[in-house]
C-alpha cells in the first residue's frame, strides 16, 4: 500500500507536539511526499496578526484559538471533498470538540513531534519567527517545561506515532512505520 493510500484511509493527518519540536518542517515534508493540502497553525496565525495586530499574551492566545478554529474548518471543507489532508499545531485537548464532528465515523492519524529537551530550547531560542507571537517574552521556565512534555496525543481514534525530530533517519523510518503499520 503506499502512503498516499495511507494517507487516504485515514484522511486526516494531525501533527502536534510543543514549540520548535520540528511540526511544521514534518507537516510540509509529509504534504510534499503525499501530495496533500498542508496546513499550519502559525501560517494562519501570523495573517491575523497582519491583518489584526498584534497585543500581548492573551492576545496572541485569542489568535491562536482562531487559527485553530480556522484549520478545523479548513479540513471540514476538505474532508467533505474527499481530499486529505494534514493540520499542524500545538493541539491540545481543548480542540478536540472542534475536530470530532469533522471526523466523524472517519479517524485520524496522530504524529507527535519531540527532540531532546536543549535541543528545542536552541531551536526556540534561535528561530525567528512574526513579531506577534512574543518568543521573547516567554518566561525560560514554560520553554523548559514544554521542551520536556511527554507525548499528550488527542482522544481521538486512530493509529498515533512518535516522531524524534533531532535523529538522522528519523523521516524515512517514520514513512517506514506508517506504511507497515494497520490501520
Amino acid at each position: 500500500m503506499s502512503h498516499t493510500a495511507k494517507l487516504a484511509e485515514a484522511r486526516l493527518a494531525i501533527i502536534l507536539g510543543s514549540p520548535a519540536s520540528g511540526k511544521t518542517t514534518l507537516a510540509r515534508r509529509l504534504g510534499l511526499h503525499w501530495s496533500v493540502p498542508v496546513f499550519c497553525k502559525d501560517d494562519i496565525k501570523e495573517a491575523l496578526f497582519e491583518v489584526l495586530g498584534q497585543g500581548d499574551r492573551a492576545w496572541s492566545r485569542r489568535l491562536s484559538e482562531a487559527s485553530f478554529t480556522t484549520l478545523v474548518n479548513l479540513a471540514r471543507r476538505q474532508l467533505s471533498l474527499g481530499q486529505s489532508c494534514i493540520v499542524e499545531g500545538n493541539w491540545r485537548a481543548v480542540n478536540v470538540p472542534g475536530l470530532e464532528p469533522v471526523l466523524g465515523a472517519s479517524h485520524a492519524l496522530q504524529i507527535w513531534c519531540c527532540a531532546e529537551p536543549a535541543e528545542i530550547v536552541r531551536r526556540f531560542t534561535a528561530r525567528s519567527r512574526h513579531a506577534g507571537h512574543l518568543d521573547a517574552l516567554m518566561p525560560p521556565e514554560e520553554l523548559d517545561r514544554s521542551a520536556r512534555e511527554p507525548p499528550a496525543f488527542l482522544e481521538l481514534a486512530g493509529p498515533r506515532f512518535i516522531f524524534r525530530s533531532d535523529v538522522p533517519g528519523a523521516f524515512e523510518a517514520l514513512l517506514s512505520d506508517l506504511q507497515s503499520s494497520p490501520l
